[in-house]
């Protein structure tokens, strides 16, 4: 009896010095880490600590002075804008722009393919590809000069769609949706090369130096000799299958070729050897939109001083160090076209449909202008958008070319509508202003001129 009591007090004891143990633990005063709290999964996202700041996205408009520089009387445009040696960064174009004429370049519009290529202008001529493989040289009064068919002999036409162009010199470079570049005479239109890219050839080039550069494919990068087509070296990235018509023109500087690739990739490489120097990525998803899942790159690499500018239609506007890949800033924006920079300022349209000016040294927004979004009203029936192309700064404004039928000129420093020119049958490109004139091209397949 004596050692079962013995017992029970020991257990008893031992009890009350855990109690007491409890107790004064609870008393401890609770000691946080020091440092910002970050979302474990975003590491995975985007690596690197300058990844994980987003700025996100201010419904408040504010009215900022800016410098767009003097205005340049430039007789071309030969290149996407992505290049700043091929960017004009303030073309002339005078106010109240009429149109002046309009001519045919082939088929436009329908309900399975699209013209995704916008017009170049070198040495007097306007040239364009309609929706299927139809190459035309118009004249700046409107005379169409020549036109060529590039649909293969193998295939057929209205099997491929989409493409881009590019001209340098004599030449035109035209990749087209069936899997080909081509270079055509810009006088005659007369083929000088052809080369199969083994994928969809629907990415528009950017000639530099002695290679022109090209995007196949979604997931291909192409560097091929200029003079005649032979292949220099090639680079990749992922594949993705969920992407949308028209591959990213690369952009380039002396030393770097930059390429984005459908699976949200962006890879810069040494231009001349194609070694690679940094992988960066533009992952992120706006919450409550089917488009998120699509993680292809829609606002191609525009190289501006040290940054590049590049986004997604998912929801994410990057800046990136063009000389390391880090990430400088993220902004909620998705973004559908190439940005704008002019005076520390870039100019986008989003994925939500509003022309945005963000200050370009921290992606913070200074004011967003909405425009027309979906085609009709009624909740039941909003499945079908409006497409709006550009932004373009001439002429001291933001021009926005819609496929509504309007072209919406844009004061650059609060972001007010100060004036709508009909397009007759809604654009479909992007505007290009080459001497004094802006011209687009419409949903029906025809290049119009605006003075």
């Amino acid at each position: 009896m004596i050692y079962s009591a013995n017992i029970g007090q020991k257990v008893w004891s031992a009890g009350l010095l855990s109690a007491v143990l409890l107790l004064g633990a609870c008393q401890e005063k609770e000691v946080y880490l020091p440092g910002q709290r970050e979302d474990i999964r975003s590491v995975l996202q985007n690596p690197g600590t300058d990844d994980l700041t987003i700025n996100a996205a201010s419904t408040e408009n504010t009215s900022a002075p800016i410098s767009l520089g003097a205005v340049q009387s430039n007789a071309n445009w030969t290149h996407t804008i992505g290049t700043p040696s091929y960017r004009v960064q303030h073309p002339a174009l005078r106010d109240g722009v009429l149109l002046a004429w309009s001519a045919d370049i082939g088929d436009g519009d329908s309900r399975r393919y699209r013209i995704t290529a916008d017009p170049v202008v070198s040495d007097g001529r306007i040239f364009t590809l309609d929706a299927g493989a139809r190459v035309t040289a118009t004249s700046t009064e409107g005379t169409t000069l020549w036109t060529r068919d590039l649909t293969p002999d193998s295939d057929r036409q209205g099997q491929g769609s989409g493409g881009g162009l590019a001209v340098e010199g004599d030449t035109l470079y035209v990749s087209i949706g069936y899997g080909v570049l081509a270079a055509l005479d810009v006088t005659t239109g007369s083929p000088r090369w052809s080369q199969k890219l083994e994928a969809t050839g629907s990415g528009t080039p950017t000639v530099y130096g002695d290679l022109v550069y090209l995007t196949a494919g979604d997931d291909t990068g192409w560097a091929l000799d200029k003079s005649s087509g032979r292949v220099a070296w090639q680079t990749g990235g992922s594949t993705s299958i969920n992407n949308v018509l028209g591959a990213p023109a690369p952009a380039l500087n002396a030393q770097l070729a930059i390429y984005a690739y459908g699976s949200g990739e962006v890879q810069a490489v040494f231009r001349q050897g194609g070694l690679q120097r940094w992988t960066a990525t533009v992952v992120g998803k706006r919450p409550g939109r089917a488009l998120s899942s699509i993680s292809d790159v829609t606002s191609p690499p525009v190289i501006s001083g040290d940054k590049v500018f590049v986004g997604n239609q998912s929801g994410r506007l990057a800046a990136l160090s063009l000389g390391s890949g880090e990430r400088i800033w993220t902004a909620s924006e998705g973004a559908i076209t190439p940005v704008w920079p002019a005076g520390g300022s870039i100019f986008v349209i989003s994925d939500l449909n509003e022309l945005l000016r963000l200050d370009a040294s921290d992606g913070s927004r200074i004011w967003g202008a909405p425009l027309p979004n979906f085609v009709k009203d009624k909740p039941r029936k909003q499945s079908e958008v409006f497409g709006h192309h550009g932004p373009v700064i001439a002429g001291g404004r933001v021009l926005v070319a819609s496929s509504d039928g309007m072209l919406r000129s844009f004061d650059p420093t609060s972001g007010a509508l100060t004036a709508t020119t009909e397009i007759p049958g809604g654009a479909t490109t992007a505007p290009v202003v080459a001497g004094g004139t802006l011209y687009v091209v419409s949903r029906k397949g025809k290049l119009l001129a605006f003075r």
